[in-house]
């Protein structure tokens, strides 16, 4: 665990038996690294050395998942614009919470708890809360996100995790999932396919897709580590790019643009009315091999 006088304002270090969790609350409230006795687990950077979330390990998909397409939406009668947050791309990205600053509300040497307060501005129009817990054993790191609706009307909401893996020679993944969104040239989903789950070197993959069915638990694994994802969502945005040295298994609620469905709602966006909330959990269990 780094020395506590040279961590930046934000950082937190949880400590289980042979895991360390470290955390970035002022960046997003990112995950900088979690390690097995030292091994990178997820990509790993040391918290004083991390530059911005979208270098991080995780972070939070906040109040929506993937991309929100070109920028705006209708939603109860109204139409609503938003920003440009992810370098050219021609949709809005991942929702706001993982650029933004969020507060430490609370730590202990292994769980840790901390709170992001939306007002409404030019990237999302709505006002909201929402706290991530984090919890480490010597065997499992568990996050819980929760979104309470602050404002005085219904408002859309999704959530999830971004985490990244690192690729090694061995990395494998076997997922049981029922069907994947086929997306057009900007990354929307436009038809949904059958999937008969997913099974293979992750080197092999090609993937950039979400994952409709998803049950049980993904299995990810290598030459150094057994991993057991598992969360009360029921989708996997999955991303597995030849040229990067990492892969990503990201639980979601919802599908990639599903405001922009005829069913938001069949394709799992929550309409949450005012002081009401949504949990979403993550559990990451590792052995070492």
């Amino acid at each position: 665990m780094g020395d506590s006088a040279t961590q930046p304002q934000g950082a937190v270090e949880l400590c289980a038996g042979p895991l360390r969790l470290a955390l970035r609350a002022d960046l997003g409230g990112a995950i900088a690294g979690l390690w097995h006795c030292g091994t990178p687990i997820l990509r790993s950077t040391e918290p004083a050395l991390l530059a911005g979330s979208r270098q991080s390990a995780c972070y939070p998909l906040v109040p929506y998942s993937n991309r929100l397409g070109h920028k705006r939406f209708r939603w109860q009668g109204r139409d609503y614009t938003t920003q440009t947050n992810f370098d050219d791309n021609p949709h809005s990205v991942h929702g706001v919470g993982w650029l933004r600053p969020w507060d430490v509300v609370s730590h202990s040497a292994v769980s840790a708890l901390l709170r992001y307060r939306h007002m409404p501005d030019a990237h999302w129009p709505f006002a909201f809360e929402v706290q991530q817990k984090f919890s480490l054993t010597p065997h499992a790191m568990n996050a819980l996100m929760t979104i309470t609706n602050t404002a005085d009307f219904a408002q859309p909401v999704g959530l999830g995790w971004h985490p990244y893996f690192p690729k090694r020679e061995g990395s494998h993944l076997h997922i049981k999932v029922a069907d994947r969104w086929e997306s057009d040239a900007s990354g929307l989903p436009v038809r949904k396919a059958p999937q008969l789950g997913i099974d293979g070197a992750v080197a092999k993959m090609g993937l950039d897709h979400c994952f409709d069915g998803w049950v049980g638990a993904a299995s990810i694994r290598d030459e150094k580590v057994s991993l057991r994802l598992t969360s009360n969502l029921l989708r996997l945005v999955i991303y597995t790019p030849a040229d990067k040295a990492y892969f990503c298994v990201e639980p979601v609620s919802h599908v990639s643009n599903a405001i922009h469905m005829s069913d938001p709602f069949a394709h799992g966006l929550h309409a949450l009315q005012p002081g009401e909330s949504f949990e979403a959990s993550m559990t990451l269990e590792v052995t070492a091999l």
